[in-house]
């Protein structure tokens, strides 16, 4: 029996068709901007999210920090969700690779606003070097998959242009952020001045994320990015499984849609189980497992046991992430193991 593996959308194997784009890639030097593959693969992303320019980087991650160091400068703050990945996950490199300081603010759904965002802005002065970026999740990883409003990124848009403060969004799900809102990614990007989305989490390619921009910020982040020691070779043999991603996986997002809220409808039966379906958005559940008097880990361990694996984060939260190689079948035998966890007497657990 099959394991089926629920703890991110990072863990897809990448398809026969990227595998074979792999293998017949027409490559060259990157830091010499000479290879073709890359190159098409950055103008084909800049071209669907309506942006001058784009640059291929190895992590999410790394997109992100690039982007916070070519918006901003030492000292500066950069406003975030409190349990944004840029302030929880990406190890506290906004001061060790910036200098700058997150201004975290606390929210109910992972979705900030602009009256929250505005009381937050701090100009210049000589006690402190002000605000230098605003940075949106979207969608966001620890608040379920939770997606921006339109309205709410066009408020947020047409308010940093009059403070004149730069806005940047980690869009590394935002493929399932336009397919749950129904819009392009264009119409998602030109809410901000800088976008970065991940071929690796949702469209099942092996390695990569793209960072967009105008020319002039990519210019730069190009800098940004090779101090990081992200400059690749013959990095064509990834970008041509991006490729094939961009063009083939989005169509993928909507079952992966439809199975995550199957599977919280369905946890939402089970006793022990705590989960509100209505929350679910996109392919993140997470569901609360305190009642079970089960911990984190020996919850995971049991799924485990039965060929299932889930991911724990903070105590009695668990995260389950649908995506291309899981389908509904596999989400249905996950209900039946989650559900037999749960009812098995504490002494055979």
């Amino acid at each position: 029996m099959r394991t089926v593996d629920l703890r991110s959308d990072t863990v897809t194997r990448p398809t026969q068709a990227m595998r074979q784009a792999m293998f017949r890639a027409d490559v060259g030097d990157d830091v010499f901007g000479e290879d073709p593959t890359v190159n098409l693969l950055e103008q084909r992303a800049a071209e669907l999210v309506g942006k001058e320019a784009a640059l291929f980087v190895p992590s999410g991650t790394m997109g992100n920090q690039i982007a916070v160091a070519a918006h901003t400068s030492p000292g500066r703050e950069v406003i975030c969700e409190e349990h944004s990945h840029v302030v929880l996950y990406e190890m506290g490199t906004l001061a060790r690779f910036s200098g700058c300081l997150a201004r975290a603010v606390p929210t109910s759904d992972g979705i900030l606003d602009w009256p929250a965002i505005s009381s937050r802005l701090r100009a210049p002065s000589d006690h402190f070097r002000g605000t230098g970026l605003i940075s949106l999740e979207n969608t966001h990883n620890y608040a379920g998959g939770r997606v921006y409003p339109m309205e709410t990124l066009r408020s947020i848009r047409a308010e940093a242009l009059a403070a004149e403060v730069p806005v940047h969004m980690d869009g590394a799900r935002v493929f399932h952020a336009a397919a749950a809102l129904g819009v392009s990614l264009s119409e998602i990007a030109v809410n901000v001045d800088s976008l970065a989305f991940c071929l690796s989490k949702g469209l099942g390619a092996p390695v990569g994320s793209l960072l967009t921009g105008s020319r002039s910020f990519i210019e730069q982040s190009r800098l940004m990015r090779k101090a990081l020691g992200g400059g690749m070779r013959q990095a064509g043999v990834l970008a041509a499984a991006g490729l094939v991603a961009l063009e083939q996986s989005p169509a993928n997002i909507p079952a992966a849609h439809a199975d995550a809220k199957f599977l919280a409808e369905s946890l939402a039966k089970v006793p022990g189980i705590s989960v509100n379906p209505a929350e679910v958005e996109t392919n993140i559940v997470f569901f609360d497992i305190s009642r079970t008097g089960l911990t984190n880990g020996e919850f995971t361990a049991s799924l485990r046991e039965d060929g299932v694996l889930a991911l724990g984060l903070a105590a009695g939260r668990i995260r389950i992430v649908t995506h291309q190689d899981v389908d509904r079948a596999d989400c249905e035998r996950a209900v039946e193991v989650i559900g037999a966890t749960c009812a098995a007497p504490a002494a055979h657990r």
